[in-house]
């Protein structure tokens, strides 16, 4: 099928290859966003419960780096057998609640005095560019042209490499110049992260209407909605990361 490609790993024109459905038990646009609405309940649910365990004095580091990996194993899971997303996926949103609440409860604390409310602006503003995005995609002001989709996936793959560079270094003791600075370009490298995030909404909206449109069978509502997702949580925790930037030269 010839699909459109996105910039989110878990959404790209290889997903659908080769797959059919049978009979009338096809994806849908609106199953996939009433699953995607699912995974989300089951995010905040995850979020609140370790968000409540920092403020009752407890060490929540653990929860956070224990979900971090457990979400990042589960999403290679799903990734590789994409059949199994119906199992998976609300797994997969419980383990990155558990994550961004303790991270975010961290945030929070941390920049109480300096910048109050960091982490509801983060949440507001990633809600706010998620919205902004379906409508630009829904009357066709942003569009997935090939350039597009050419240009977001080369930006995205160079964030993917620009991270992993910096994982590597900080596992040596060093660090990438002006990732984590709150200077002009340290903000300027964050600012570009959203957009490059936010765009990837495009191209993941996109798909999920060409799937639907290509009759791709019904699982995929699940692994769509989990592609969805992947992306709305490294837009909130790129937002989170601008907002700390800004706090800090307070």
């Amino acid at each position: 099928m010839g699909l459109l490609k996105s910039g989110n790993p878990a959404i790209n024109e290889k997903v659908f290859r080769g797959v059919t459905a049978e009979g009338d038990d096809v994806m849908t646009i609106n199953g996939a966003m009433k699953k995607f609405g699912l995974m989300l309940l089951m995010l905040l649910g995850g979020a609140s419960f370790t968000w409540d365990l920092f403020y009752q004095g407890k060490d929540v580091m653990p929860w956070a780096m224990g979900a971090a990996l457990g979400g990042f194993v589960v999403a290679l899971v799903i990734i590789f057998k994409k059949t199994w997303a119906p199992q998976l996926a609300l797994g997969y949103a419980l383990l990155e609640g558990l994550f961004l609440g303790a991270i975010s409860a961290v945030f929070n604390a941390g920049f109480a005095q300096k910048y109050p409310g960091i982490v509801m602006q983060a949440v507001l503003l990633t809600m706010g560019v998620a919205v902004a995005m379906f409508a630009l995609y829904y009357f066709r002001v942003l569009q997935a042209t090939q350039t597009f989709k050419k240009v977001v996936i080369a930006a995205t793959l160079g964030i993917g490499l620009f991270y992993l560079v910096a994982m590597i270094m900080n596992m040596f003791g060093a660090e990438m110049p002006y990732l984590h600075s709150n200077g002009p370009v340290g903000i300027g490298i964050s600012l570009f992260v959203v957009a490059i995030a936010s765009l990837n909404l495009i191209m993941d909206f996109d798909l999920i209407e060409q799937g639907a449109a290509q009759g791709a069978p019904k699982y995929f509502e699940w692994y769509s909605a989990f592609g969805l997702m992947v992306t709305i949580v490294w837009l909130y925790l790129e937002m989170l990361r601008l907002l700390s930037k800004l706090a800090s030269r307070r």
